[in-house]
């Protein structure tokens, strides 16, 4: 039982994840009992990344109660009981409202991980994307309706470094449900804004993440991080230069 409780060094094991919200326009009766400002419900949620076969659900294949414990929620602040805590799966919360406000998620593993909770922001989407130089534009009730449900959903994965052996095992008896390659059951591919060629792909229907968007996702987070990294350089390097006119003005003034 000792033995569970040492971290095995070196190895790094990942859950592909899910998080946003699904939105569409409240129906004539449903805004009879809710304030009257009210225009939209919406759905904001952490799902595993793979859908379930025949599901309108966007992700949420599998059950991720094996390693997160909590999933928190913090809404803006003008809801009742802002913070919203799911203790176990589905983690998501649905309201009604008008208004696109940043949702802090923070996401609390089980204890046996060992793991500090681990914090993510999405900005809840209920309008239709658009592409126009004016993305936050509220279009007509009609374009809405015709758009239908508005999907927001960003590709994750939590990794995990140096894992304890008891939570290994708990992550090796609970493998992902794998990707599909392609959207083979007539999905539509997720919108992304760092991918303005698939907002035309994405409208119509449910959308299905795969291994290729999965692939595309990575790429992206690998670029981005080289370029952090090269504007970290420069910066290092200006500062550098300035130190250095620094101490040559400094010398000037004391010679």
């Amino acid at each position: 039982m000792a033995n569970e409780r040492v971290r095995v060094r070196g190895l790094s094991i990942f859950r592909p994840i899910i998080y946003g919200n699904t939105a569409r326009l409240l129906t004539r009766e449903e805004r009879e009992n809710v304030p009257a400002e009210h225009t939209h419900k919406w759905t904001v949620a952490v799902r595993s990344a793979a859908s379930a076969p025949g599901s309108d659900i966007v992700g949420g294949a599998d059950n991720l109660g094996y390693f997160l414990k909590r999933v928190s929620f913090k809404l803006h602040d003008t809801y009742p009981n802002p913070t919203r805590n799911i203790d176990k799966p589905p983690f998501e919360v649905s309201e009604t409202g008008w208004g696109e406000f940043e949702v802090t998620i923070k996401l609390h593993f089980v204890p046996e991980s060992g793991e500090k909770a681990l914090t993510i922001y999405h900005h809840l989407k209920l309008h239709p994307w658009s592409l126009t130089g004016e993305p936050d534009s509220v279009p007509p009730v009609e374009v809405a309706q015709k758009a239908g449900p508005v999907h927001s959903w960003q590709y994750d994965e939590i990794v995990f470094n140096d894992p304890y052996q008891n939570f290994l095992n708990i992550l090796t008896s609970n493998p992902p449900t794998p990707l599909p390659r392609t959207n083979a059951n007539g999905r539509t591919i997720p919108f992304h804004v760092a991918n303005p060629a698939s907002l035309e792909a994405s409208k119509g229907g449910v959308p299905e993440f795969t291994t290729l968007i999965e692939r595309d996702e990575v790429e992206r987070l690998e670029k981005a991080k080289k370029t952090i990294i090269a504007e970290q350089e420069r910066t290092r390097a200006t500062l550098i230069a300035k130190e250095k006119e620094l101490e040559r003005l400094q010398k000037t003034l004391n010679g």
